[in-house]
């Protein structure tokens, strides 16, 4: 079973994350562990503990991975199948139970839920809507289409996707699963079709793209499982210790952004001298701007071009 996905920023996160031997490091979105796999390479001793929904990926990780997961002595690498916003209990499970030294997420959907038709995140394949990431999960993209209400359909669309058209989009969809359920993406995709204006179609890729990402953010709550783990993170930082977060979507850049700065710089009240102790910042920002990818990196991986990253460390 191989998981193959081309890791973007790759040097530039974990050379950012500043391990040192001895640490204990969270990869939060294990994918196809290329992250993992460079980090593990710069330490002589220390945990990587990785973390996936997605079950494929655990399993393609359990061969690819199998000598760094050997039980004889301290594995180096530990499998965690969960959501990264459950970060503290698992951690508190495995006996990780003081802080980390690190932590790096790389935001999205990997190439291969992309690619794997049945999986339903794609507009290209035909197969049933699903666009789950973690697959034991009960909400997939069939209840979304077929069961929310307009008013709801509208609102994900306008917010998670951006579409301009949400509104067409959301009547049209209640419309057609009146006459019978939207079972399939191309289903879906021709419902889309149908309600965005012709001359609007021709411009701007695919005239489902928007739509299609809008309802994946909504089925695996990516935002709001995106808060609340970097809320969680923050607080299991160790002084020094860094937090690196790729984001392809400026509604998940913006997240990271706002609780970044929440957390790096004090309001003083009108008239106050000086900061109290107890009021001293969190984070120190490492990354002002985005750091993005070079050009020889935007040639050999089209996914690096949304791709920006922010650092900060535990003061």
């Amino acid at each position: 079973m191989e998981f193959k996905h081309t890791s973007v920023l790759l040097h530039e996160t974990i050379d950012n994350l500043k391990a040192r031997d001895g640490g204990i490091y969270v990869d939060a979105t294990f994918g196809g562990g290329g992250h993992a796999h460079y980090l593990l390479s710069k330490l002589a001793q220390g945990s990587v503990i990785g973390f996936d929904q997605d079950d494929y990926a655990i399993q393609a990780a359990k061969t690819k991975f199998a000598e760094d997961l050997q039980t004889t002595s301290q594995p180096r690498l530990w499998l965690v199948h969960d959501n990264f916003s459950n970060l503290q209990e698992d951690l508190v499970n495995l006996g990780f139970t003081n802080g980390i030294d690190g932590i790096y997420y790389d935001l999205g959907v990997s190439s291969p839920q992309f690619d794997q038709a049945e999986r339903g995140f794609s507009y290209r394949f035909n197969s049933r809507l699903d666009m789950r990431m973690n697959q034991e999960q009960a909400l997939d993209a069939y209840q979304i289409v077929n069961t929310w209400s307009q008013n709801d359909l509208t609102r994900i669309l306008r917010q998670y996707g951006g579409e301009k058209f949400a509104h067409q989009i959301a009547r049209k969809i209640v419309l057609t699963r009146r006459e019978k359920p939207i079972v399939t993406t191309f289903d879906l995709v021709a419902c889309i079709k149908d309600a965005i204006p012709a001359a609007a179609r021709r411009h701007g890729g695919h005239p489902a793209k928007k739509s299609f990402q809008a309802i994946r953010v909504a089925v695996n709550d990516e935002l709001g499982v995106l808060e609340r783990s970097l809320t969680e993170a923050i607080s299991l930082l160790r002084p020094g210790g860094r937090i690196c977060v790729i984001s392809f979507e400026s509604n998940e850049d913006k997240i990271v952004k706002k609780l970044f700065k929440a957390n790096s710089e004090i309001q003083l009240p009108r008239g106050m001298p000086a900061i109290p102790a107890e009021m001293k910042p969190t984070l120190r920002l490492v990354t002002r701007k985005p750091i993005v990818a070079q050009e020889s990196e935007l040639t050999r991986n089209y996914r690096s071009h949304s791709a920006k990253l922010r650092v900060a460390e535990k003061v």
